[in-house]
């Protein structure tokens, strides 16, 4: 598959782009949803637990189902689900509704991208070619570019609900028309992998790759949801203001991961997680400490490179361990993440609710210091998979 590996890259890095559009779309949205229910801050936490609770009931059988129908399929179904669904919670007239329309949204959101972190891997198997950082690359800038479409809905009046809904309507046929253009993989591999997905305890390795990706996921999730309210219930700020800081932050997200793959290959994976990781406490002290918006928004930049890296090198070292198939270790890792995502948002809000924001968004201190120690379990260990890969240029 030498020859269409450049077309092959290409597309999964467009489809990185294209499947976070409407969530980022939704991020800005939170404080007009939590305005319209009249929600204190512990009850819109309350309510975004839904999120985690719906990536919970994907454990039992994510794994087992994108490593029977590989990750192409997984990719596929998984757009229709998620798009079908991802306006839900900004249509709930009720926090119940939330509740559980966040909960379906964290089923759907787990099992598309759990397809698309195994396909990113197979795709670098395959290939030969380094490529998962800049594929989370096209997803920071996807999201970055939904959630500016979600400032921009604010800016013109669009009610949460139908701008969000638009978008999916848009992004469902292009998402569909892409990955179905995905290259079919032999149906042995799938089926070799499948055969040996049955379910065991992770080993130590992946368990320190799991804490290591906590910490930097719970941080992502906590700017997401919080960010927006932040600025305005910290410094006034209003209108499309409110959605700059989650921008500016996934802004720099890309471009951490668009050099992510650059900067592994030349000065490896522990040296750079450990100068993010370094980045990001800083950038959360700015955040902590600022006395206007301005100053906030560069510390929202600084903790935006210093989590970039962090699940792209996660996802790479947890598919090349070899206790187990590399869609299970990623169900495994993916679920962790993803949990720190979701789960980040609602302790920050009951904290917050008591304490304000600025004590909420203190914890992740504690998170992101556990992921500074435990980045030397990135380390490329003899004969992985990860170590033999050679750095091309991408396009």
């Amino acid at each position: 598959m030498k020859e269409c590996a450049v077309p092959l890259q290409r597309l999964v890095m467009l489809i990185f782009f294209l499947q976070p559009i409407a969530f980022g779309a939704w991020l800005p949205r939170i404080p007009d949803i939590q305005a319209k229910l009249q929600l204190g801050t512990a009850d819109l936490a309350i309510a975004l637990l839904g999120l985690p609770v719906g990536t919970l009931l994907t454990l039992s059988f994510a794994g087992r189902v994108v490593s029977r129908i590989g990750g192409r399929a997984a990719i596929i179904y998984g757009f229709v689900f998620f798009l079908a669904v991802v306006s839900l919670p900004a249509f709930a007239p009720t926090v119940t509704l939330l509740f559980f329309s966040l909960m379906i949204l964290g089923v759907a959101l787990s099992t598309v991208e759990l397809g698309m972190n195994v396909e990113a891997d197979l795709t670098e198997k395959v290939t030969g070619l380094i490529i998962m950082s800049r594929s989370h690359g096209f997803w920071s800038l996807g999201i970055m570019f939904g959630s500016l479409l979600g400032v921009g809905a604010i800016a013109i009046g669009a009610a949460p609900h139908w701008s969000i809904l638009a978008i999916s309507v848009i992004v469902l046929p292009i998402a569909l028309f892409v990955s179905t253009r995905l290259p079919k993989l032999p149906e042995s591999h799938h089926a070799e992998t499948a055969a040996k997905s049955g379910f065991k305890l992770p080993g130590l390795a992946l368990l320190g790759v799991c804490a290591f990706v906590f910490g930097v996921t719970m941080t992502e999730g906590a700017i997401a949801d919080w960010s927006a309210v932040y600025l305005r219930d910290v410094f006034g700020s209003d209108g499309a203001q409110m959605g700059l800081g989650y921008s500016v932050f996934a802004c720099m997200v890309a471009a951490g991961r668009f050099s992510g793959d650059y900067l592994k290959g030349r000065f490896g994976a522990v040296a750079i997680a450990r100068a993010c990781g370094t980045a990001s406490l800083a950038g959360m002290a700015i955040i902590l400490l600022a006395p206007a918006a301005p100053l906030a928004l560069i510390g929202f930049a600084a903790v935006g490179v210093g989590v970039s890296v962090g699940f792209p090198l996660a996802v790479t070292a947890a598919a090349a361990l070899t206790d187990r198939p590399a869609a299970a270790s990623l169900a495994i890792l993916s679920f962790v993440a993803l949990l720190g995502f979701l789960i980040g948002p609602p302790i920050i809000g009951f904290i917050g609710e008591y304490w304000g924001l600025r004590a909420g968004l203190a914890v992740l201190i504690v998170p992101l210091s556990v992921s500074l120690i435990f980045t030397r379990m990135l380390t490329p260990r003899s004969g992985d998979a990860q170590s033999r890969l050679v750095e091309r240029e991408a396009v």
